[in-house]
């Protein structure tokens, strides 16, 4: 967004300079990118004329521009002589949005350019270079040119898009007083065209018909400030469509009226409808194009961009005005699928002020006639200017709450008045009505956001009645998850929220949430699963030649675009070695035990059996497992498939493990804390023969369901008997309740034989 300082002064009245704006802007929120300072023309006379040699038309000037040693500038204007005084662009000087600069034509240095006064944007007289008054102080300014602001805007602060908004924003912020425009509406005229809306995606669409202009330049003002601001004047109906969408943030638009059969009707296209633009580019339109359009077909793209017919040219004599009210996502659509970015698509994409059309209609009116003249033969309307049905029900004390300072309430009222808010207070509570043009403000906390941004930042440490420098505890699970992971050895990850369709595709048969308009080409999904982006940074980690890492993150993940399709997962990952190398001790590769130790550790002492059935797509078939509390599963671990791996471009082993859904973990997010038993535990060995193939894990798991005390069960030894046998023996671990009795252990060992024979076909080994 680009305006000049005297646009803003017609809204603001103040004393504050240039950089004094900026840099208030910049601190509540609109970053000042750029202060423009132009290089300004000159006046500088001729003193030395000489044709170039084999040119017609060229000449070698020698100028005086007030410096210590004559200016040499090559010129092809025929009115050159000696002792012309005539405006010299030096190098720097931006004329028609082109930078001058020092060069060489024919092999002659030109160090600038005199300038004709079309170039100036003077007048419309482009045959020669201007001739200026003989008494003309040489070295002087010859044009008035503005300090321009170049901004940067967040999709968020819509009313940034108008000079009107910077300035309401500058007077609450102490900087002068908002000037506020004296707008008033058309008066109704009778027309014989009308206006057929067939979509709910325009609320709103206002036209004015004039006739009998003489299409001609805009009045200086308007001319130099869109020069300055990079726009090139046409003429004063194009030009003053494009001063009221930076002066008041609404689009408008200018056709030809006698190119318009019929009554205007807005609607939705007709899928695989032609239509031409203003450019002559041709697109094809779906069902999900808005389109102005009359008995001959499209006119223009609603919000976006007008068509070859119907376009105002010099030669127009009667016009029609446009201003309307289009849905933002209907307009963005349409903009992102064709590629076409306009000033009018960049604010409807944003959300403009709904109210104004109707002003925004008659001041645009009044800018053309005072350059044009004609006169206003009908106007129209179609559906209605939108009500702004918004009350924020808000208390003082909240800000207070939030930040921490202690805001007098009149102090806030004094700032939401100059914001342009309405203030309805109720007791203890305040209706407020936010200012039109400020959609982005909806809840209470947005109040506190307007407030402490113009109050400043700055002043928050010397004011806060908190103190701010001492840590905070630890209360909420997620954090608490996270010190226990980093506790660990583990480094946390913060990725975008995005993912890779190829990627998720190598990695597990979940659908992919795809997005429609991806910021890049390589993130087009809404994350199914963490895995992906962590295996991104393995690789790109061991391109650079770190293959060692220990990292996890914890964060949201996606199943579907609706509401409750997402779910809070953790990803550990683990690869290379544990420690570097050292003369003190031997470091060792990390493997699927580690992982499986960090999952161990959130179960906080939680039962659980593993199982290395059914391994997902990303697993190792043969170095898998899943953690289970009954039938649910917790949690997965297990060593990166070689297939992925060779597919992701990573050669070193990768051991994984995923909690899928934060909230299956057990543990202080349900408040099961853990505790010290009141009875001590008891232990009993027991050894199995069962077939070589048997796993292990399944006696385990066979033993831990056999009774609720037991609490762990530990391998301790295994060895081949041959004939395909094999011995296994391990450890439970039972956690009494209340006092058992000895035929109490007695039937909870029987259990354990019984369930551990009967699943896993297996016989008790008795000696």
């Amino acid at each position: 967004m680009k305006w000049t300082y005297d646009w803003l002064m017609e809204y603001l009245d103040t004393d504050a300079s240039a950089q004094k704006i900026a840099d208030t802007l910049t601190r509540t929120g609109l970053e000042v990118e750029e202060l423009i300072t132009p290089i300004i023309p000159i006046a500088a006379k001729i003193v030395q004329v000489r044709p170039m040699d084999g040119s017609d038309h060229l000449h070698i000037l020698m100028v005086d521009d007030g410096d210590t040693e004559l200016r040499q500038v090559v010129c092809g204007a025929p009115n050159v002589r000696v002792g012309l005084i005539s405006a010299l662009a030096r190098p720097g000087c931006v004329i028609q949005g082109h930078e001058i600069k020092s060069g060489k034509i024919r092999g002659y240095l030109s160090d600038g350019m005199m300038c004709s006064g079309r170039e100036l944007g003077i007048n419309n007289d482009h045959d020669g270079i201007i001739e200026l008054p003989d008494d003309t102080v040489i070295g002087t300014p010859v044009l008035d040119m503005a300090t321009v602001f170049d901004a940067g805007i967040t999709p968020n602060r819509p009313d940034y898009l108008a000079v009107r908004g910077i300035a309401r924003d500058l007077a609450a912020c102490g900087m002068g007083k908002f000037i506020a425009p004296t707008d008033d509406v058309l008066a109704p005229v009778k027309s014989d065209r009308g206006v057929n809306i067939k979509t709910e995606n325009c609320p709103v669409y206002q036209f004015c018909e004039i006739h009998n202009i003489s299409v001609a330049p805009s009045s200086t003002k308007i001319a130099h400030r869109l020069t300055a601001i990079g726009i090139n004047p046409k003429n004063a109906p194009i030009d003053a469509t494009n001063y009221i969408c930076y002066d008041m943030g609404q689009p408008m638009h200018c056709f030809d009226a006698d190119e318009i059969c019929g009554d205007i009707t807005v609607r939705m296209a007709v899928p695989g409808e032609q239509f031409t633009d203003l450019f002559g580019n041709t697109h094809t339109l779906c069902e999900s194009d808005m389109v102005i359009a009359d008995d001959k077909g499209i006119l223009a793209l609603a919000g976006v961009i007008g068509g070859a017919r119907g376009m105002t040219t010099d030669a127009t004599k009667n016009i029609i005005l446009e201003s309307a009210y289009f849905n933002p996502v209907c307009v963005r659509k349409t903009s992102k699928r064709l590629g076409i970015s306009t000033d009018s698509s960049y604010r409807y994409e944003r959300g403009i002020d709904p109210t104004i059309s109707g002003t925004a209609l008659a001041n645009a009116a009044r800018i053309i006639m005072d350059a044009c003249g004609g006169k206003i033969v009908g106007t129209g309307i179609g559906g209605a200017i939108p009500t702004d049905n918004r009350k924020i029900v808000y208390t003082p004390d909240l800000f207070m709450r939030k930040t921490g300072i202690d805001m007098l309430p009149d102090t806030q009222r004094e700032i939401l008045t100059k914001l342009g808010f309405g203030i309805d207070i109720q007791g203890d509570k305040w209706i407020i009505t936010p200012y039109s043009a400020r959609v982005d403000v909806e809840i209470a906390e947005n109040i506190v956001s307007e407030l402490i941004r113009i109050y400043g930042y700055d002043s928050l440490e010397k004011t806060a009645t908190h103190k701010l420098s001492a840590p905070a505890k630890h209360s909420d699970f997620y954090t608490k998850t996270k010190c226990e992971l980093a506790a660990r050895g583990l480094n946390e990850v913060k990725a975008y929220g995005f993912g890779n369709s190829k990627t998720e595709q190598i990695l597990s048969d979940a659908p992919s949430v795809r997005i429609v308009n991806p910021i890049v080409a390589d993130m087009d999904t809404a994350r199914n699963s963490l895995l992906g982006t962590m295996l991104n940074f393995v690789s790109e980690n061991e391109k650079r030649g770190y293959p060692d890492l220990s990292m996890f993150e914890l964060g949201t993940v996606f199943s579907g675009d609706m509401p409750g399709q997402q779910r809070t997962q953790i990803c550990i990952v683990r690869t290379g070695n544990t420690s570097p190398r050292h003369w003190a001790h031997r470091n060792r590769p990390y493997d699927i035990y580690d992982v499986k130790a960090d999952l161990i550790a959130l179960m906080h002492g939680q039962n659980f059996t593993v199982s290395s059935d059914n391994p997902p797509r990303w697993a190792h078939p043969f170095r898998y497992g899943a953690i289970f509390q009954g039938k649910k599963k917790i949690a997965e671990f297990g060593e990166l498939s070689p297939i992925a791996a060779h597919a992701l471009k990573i050669k070193t082993r990768v051991n994984i493990a995923v909690i899928d859904d934060v909230d299956n973990l057990p543990g202080t997010r349900h408040g099961r804390e853990p505790k010290l038993d009141d009875f001590q535990p008891i232990t009993r060995d027991f050894a199995f023969i069962v077939d070589s193939d048997m796993p292990a894990e399944k006696l385990v798991n066979a033993a831990i369901q056999s009774d609720s005390h037991i609490t762990n069960v530990i391998v301790f030894d295994a060895f081949d008997m041959g004939d395909g046998k094999k011995s296994v023996a391990f450890t439970i671990t039972i956690t009494p309740t209340e006092n058992m009795s000895d035929s109490d252990l007695q039937k909870m060992q029987e259990s354990v034989i019984s369930g551990v024979e009967k699943k896993c076909n297996a016989q008790i080994r008795d000696k």
